[in-house]
């Protein structure tokens, strides 16, 4: 039998002490770390004096030395087993099932359900767990200039670091499989307990090693326990734990544990008080090393990664690609239909559907991990629909991530936000998220976002505080918004952003509506407002409006900044003025900012299906006018004489003739078309036909255009023209999105507003006027 106790060489105490110094701790500090309740075994291992065999290896572990160069004649391996009974393999597998047999209940219990947020009643893990990717590769551990993140898309923002962008996924299980000690990382929501708990399940039921005995401990539980004995003990946690499944003989767990056939699962790293960590994670050292043949996985959020533990591989959990989105929706609703499968299924397709719409972009951004995808299959389940005011899903989201996740799982974070108030913290969200934005930064350096917390603990506690200390404040705070929330995430060394656009545009909108004072307000609404033609910009107009009380100011600010970019352009003027006269001439239903905004279009964009389908929708002579629009810009296509090309043409007038109302357009138009050749005339005469009266022929049918319909005027814009124009298109469309937003206005400045569009600056001089 091995014996229980070990001794420093005078070399290893050389090594050891040289370690100590370079620590820069007390012998009680050491203690401390080590678990011990005094320093006496301390003392005996500087001393070179027998020292337990464990706390030997601690101490080691502690002070990062390689026990076995330290002790003085080392043994090349301990075999614990001979402490106890001699077990065969075909033993410790029948061990193995009757353990397995006996704690089937117990796992099932504790693991085989879900209490997902705001929904009555539990859900069984295998009805709605999807299968999760792991990333071999952190995001935030790597080296990148800030230069590189900020040339992304905000469409690709989301996704940066996190599977889409040069990092390996594979799938969890195999993970599990490859690494003996695995540490899966993950922003909060992600599925992190739900993946250990899907592991402890799926080995209880023999799918998954099939020949391991599975233990699911929450940390947060065994510190608080270890905390009443003052006993950080995992063994005999676990002992307990086989006592509540009938299993009292101690030997059991140990002939386990030293056989290698232990799936240990410790979830919540995270979660675990500060005054608590050093012992836990001692133990979890001391635990692992010991029982080193054993398959143990931890969790830990990944902005709390700094509690290091030796031999275990750290991984990250990948967001879910668009596949798992689906699986996911349709085991949801088919979990928690109220009537049978096939209409969970039916609701199921109708949610992607809609997710898969263009104007769902930003929910597809932030579903793509469980947390949000269980939010917006919840609120699709009762209102069949994503919600038009998108700052109300948000405000879910925020109060999930602010409190009510933790509040539901019973975790009691450190107050390392000395004592903030939840109105204090989103304020300090909101101030980061507008400095940022205003810059244009969707990436900022750890520097930079610590100055802004910073000057906010400066301002809010009026107390003076050294620079030092205000710089050890910031970094405090800047952590704890990370790990506690995950709002904050460190996207690649010393780089940080916001975990979603959709959250640095949320808390920008909220900063503006949350102006102290009139005056502030109407400075921040004047701010909001010069960004009117910016298209980065497009989400906090939208947010904003739907936030506001009321939003008659803001729609007022945008309607003149939109007039104004047009203005002083005569030659825009003349075009905005010919469309509104054009769309007084249609004795159409439509709204006349509708037909204005489609001859502006027509005449600008030329020859576009689109305008076909709009005008048939609306009104007979727009429907005409598009379709002599589009016969014009065919026939000044040179086509060298082809007569396939002419009898298109003809053909076409031909169908103009039929909806045509007005006899001089009608005979004008029919004389035309007299005039073309037919399809009998030799190739000879069609060409003679084409080098004499072509030209001639598409002139009239332009003139006769233009007197009778007052369309196809050539207007020739400059480059620059062209550009404010587009602007000007843009901003009157993001103006109407605004209105349509769900935002409060009062109806005669809705009605003013949506009268005026696209009006010239003389006729809105005119209105006012009258």
């Amino acid at each position: 039998m091995v014996k229980r106790s070990l001794q420093a060489s005078l070399t290893g105490i050389q090594e050891a002490k040289r370690a100590f110094t370079l620590k820069g701790w007390t012998q009680d500090n050491l203690a401390g770390e080590v678990n011990l309740k005094t320093r006496q075994p301390i003392w005996r291992f500087f001393s070179g004096r027998p020292v337990e065999r464990h706390t030997f290896i601690e101490i080691c572990l502690v002070l990062e030395l390689n026990w076995r160069e330290i002790a003085t004649n080392p043994p090349a391996e301990f075999r614990e087993l001979e402490e106890y009974t001699q077990f065969s393999v075909l033993d410790i597998d029948r061990l193995v099932e009757q353990v397995r047999s006996q704690r089937f209940d117990k796992i099932q219990d504790q693991c085989g359900t879900l209490q997902l947020l705001d929904i009555s009643r539990p859900v069984a893990i295998d009805d709605i767990y999807i299968d999760l990717n792991i990333l071999q590769e952190i995001a935030s551990q790597q080296w990148l200039e800030i230069t590189e993140l900020q040339k992304l898309d905000p469409k690709e923002f989301d996704r940066f670091g996190l599977g889409e962008i040069n990092l390996n996924q594979i799938p969890g299980t195999q993970a599990v499989e490859t690494y003996s000690k695995l540490r899966v990382l993950g922003k909060p929501g992600v599925g992190k307990t739900t993946f250990l708990q899907h592991l402890a399940i799926q080995c209880n039921q023999s799918a998954f090693v099939s020949n391991y005995v599975p233990i699911f401990i929450t940390l947060r539980n065994f510190a608080q326990e270890s905390k009443i004995t003052n006993d950080f003990s995992l063994l005999k946690y676990i002992r307990q734990e086989f006592i509540t499944s009938g299993i009292s003989d101690p030997s059991v767990i140990e002939t386990l544990l030293n056989a290698g056939r232990v799936l240990l699962l410790l979830d919540g790293m995270d979660e675990i008080l500060n005054q608590q960590s050093n012992a836990v994670l001692s133990e979890i050292r001391r635990f692992s090393d010991k029982y080193h043949k054993n398959q143990l996985v931890a969790t830990c959020r990944t902005a709390s990664q700094r509690f290091r533990l030796r031999g275990f591989t750290d991984v990250e959990i990948a967001p879910f690609t668009s596949e798992q989105i689906q699986a996911f929706a349709e085991k949801w609703f088919v979990a928690f239909s109220k009537t049978n499968t096939q209409d969970g299924q039916t609701q199921s397709a109708e949610f992607i559907q809609k997710l898969d719409l263009a104007e769902n972009w930003q929910f597809r951004q932030l579903v793509v991990t469980p947390l949000f995808l269980h939010l917006a299959c919840w609120v699709f389940h009762g209102q069949e629909k994503f919600p038009t005011k998108r700052t109300d899903f948000y405000k879910q989201g925020l109060d999930l991530l602010l409190g009510k996740w933790d509040e539901a799982k019973g975790i009691e974070r450190d107050d390392v936000y000395r004592g903030f108030l939840l109105p204090q913290k989103l304020k300090l969200l909101s101030q980061i998220a507008a400095a940022t934005f205003e810059d244009g930064q969707y990436f900022f350096e750890q520097r930079i976002v610590e100055q802004y917390i910073g000057d906010y603990i400066q301002n809010l506690t009026n107390v003076p505080m050294d620079a030092e200390e205000l710089q050890v404040e910031s970094e405090a705070a800047l952590k704890a918004i990370e790990a506690q929330h995950g709002l904050l995430a460190e996207r690649a060394r010393g780089i940080f952003s916001f975990s979603y656009l959709a959250f640095q545009e949320y808390f920008t909108a909220r900063k503006i509506v949350a102006s102290h004072n009139l005056q502030a307000f109407e400075q921040a609404l004047s701010g909001l407002v010069s960004h009117i033609t910016d298209p980065h910009w497009r989400e906090i107009f939208l947010l904003t409006a739907t936030m506001l009380r009321s939003a008659d100011s803001l729609v007022q600010l945008m309607k003149q900044q939109i007039d104004a970019l047009v203005a002083q352009d005569p030659y825009l003027q003349e075009f905005l003025a010919w469309a509104s006269q054009k769309s007084r001439s249609i004795p159409s239903q439509a709204k006349d900012a509708t037909v204005r905004a489609f001859y502006l279009a027509l005449s600008r964009t030329p020859h576009v299906a689109p305008h076909f389908v709009l005008a048939s929708s609306l009104d007979q002579g727009m429907f005409l006018d598009a379709a002599l629009d589009d016969l014009l810009v065919e026939c000044a296509i040179d086509e060298s004489q082809d007569f396939a090309h002419i009898h298109a043409c003809g053909d076409a007038l031909s169908t103009i003739l039929g909806i045509v109302l007005d006899v001089g357009l009608y005979k004008s138009l029919q004389q035309l078309s007299d005039q073309l050749p037919n399809s009998r005339q030799s190739q000879e005469r069609f060409g003679l036909w084409w080098q004499t009266n072509y030209s001639t022929w598409a002139e009239q049918l332009k003139t006769t255009v233009i007197n009778y319909r007052n369309i196809n005027h050539q207007w020739e814009f400059s480059i620059e023209q062209q550009q404010v124009l587009q602007r000007y298109y843009d901003a009157n469309q993001l103006l109407l999105d605004c209105l349509h937003s769900n935002c409060e206005v009062t109806p005669a400045i809705r009605q003013e507003i949506e009268a005026t569009l696209l009006l010239p600056q003389k006729e809105l001089e005119d209105r006012e006027w009258e």
